[in-house]
């Protein structure tokens, strides 16, 4: 694997990807578009990873396409600019579709690709400092791989906009027109995603890569019988999975699912012992 990227998986089933090229700003050329593609696949294939978690090192999330290898590819013919396109969309596509959730945490500039790969993510948290920009117009190109991604997060009106001003916008307007959905001071970034993915491994893993599944199958669709059809199916093939026979049988005997953490499980445990010897207060008789 490339050092351009930094992976790792925990006991818990997190795997965190780290953009590691902090001196150019974590600008994607090839080796490093080729090694985060392959890592987002690896981890798809890897039954004992549940999210996986988008980071970078250095003052900035991803600066977009690396400037110098754009440079050349003004000289390059019309069938490598288009294979090197391909790759490019290639990266941003196994995010879109990976079948675990996705978790971004952005800080400082994060630019054309950059941006590609926070609308590619589930689930983002931005740092109160971060800055987002298509800047493709102000180079005389344009978003061209990351248009179905960000169209599908922040709608057409949105794209329109930034697609053609350029302009640079905060965290803030990223939230409010639904790039991201928290902002956090840059500090608890960490935190906050810790938060999150308690949540996420909280749930059983294959309802949550069948609700991915559904979101992806369901929207857009209009609401005909086909589409009624459609979810009704989905629900009654789910419900006799032992998956969901286990969250039910947990759910009534008042005990976490076996796909919680035994580490997890303890804690609450000792939490819940807690609240049952917690010492009533006497009421006072009055005379």
């Amino acid at each position: 694997m490339s050092d351009t990227i930094l992976t790792t998986v925990d006991a818990s089933g997190i795997a965190a990807i780290t953009l590691n090229r902090p001196d150019v700003r974590n600008a994607l050329d090839e080796p490093m578009i080729a090694a985060l593609t392959a890592a987002l696949r690896d981890f798809d294939a890897d039954p004992a990873v549940r999210v996986v978690v988008l980071a970078a090192n250095g003052d900035h999330f991803c600066a977009g396409a690396d400037i110098n290898e754009m440079r050349g590819a003004a000289h390059h013919t019309r069938a490598r600019n288009e294979k090197s396109a391909r790759a490019m969309a290639g990266v941003f596509h196994a995010l879109y579709t990976l079948t675990k959730p996705t978790v971004a945490c952005v800080h400082g500039a994060v630019r054309g690709g950059g941006v590609g790969l926070v609308a590619a993510s589930d689930i983002v948290i931005a740092g109160h400092n971060a800055t987002f920009r298509l800047s493709e117009v102000r180079l005389g190109i344009i978003p061209a791989m990351i248009s179905p991604y960000m169209l599908a997060a922040v709608g057409a009106r949105n794209a329109r906009r930034y697609f053609t001003t350029g302009e640079t916008f905060d965290a803030a307007e990223a939230h409010r027109i639904g790039l991201v959905h928290d902002v956090v001071a840059d500090a608890d970034l960490p935190q906050r995603a810790s938060d999150l993915l308690a949540h996420l491994l909280a749930n059983g893993p294959h309802a949550v890569a069948a609700a991915k599944a559904l979101i992806a199958d369901v929207d857009g669709r209009p609401i005909d019988e086909a589409l009624i059809k459609l979810t009704a199916r989905r629900i009654a093939d789910i419900r006799t999975t032992a998956e969901a026979r286990e969250g039910l049988a947990a759910f009534l005997e008042k005990r976490e699912p076996v796909w919680i953490q035994p580490a997890v499980q303890e804690k609450s445990s000792t939490a819940k012992t807690r609240r049952r010897k917690r010492p009533q207060r006497k009421s006072k008789r009055t005379t």
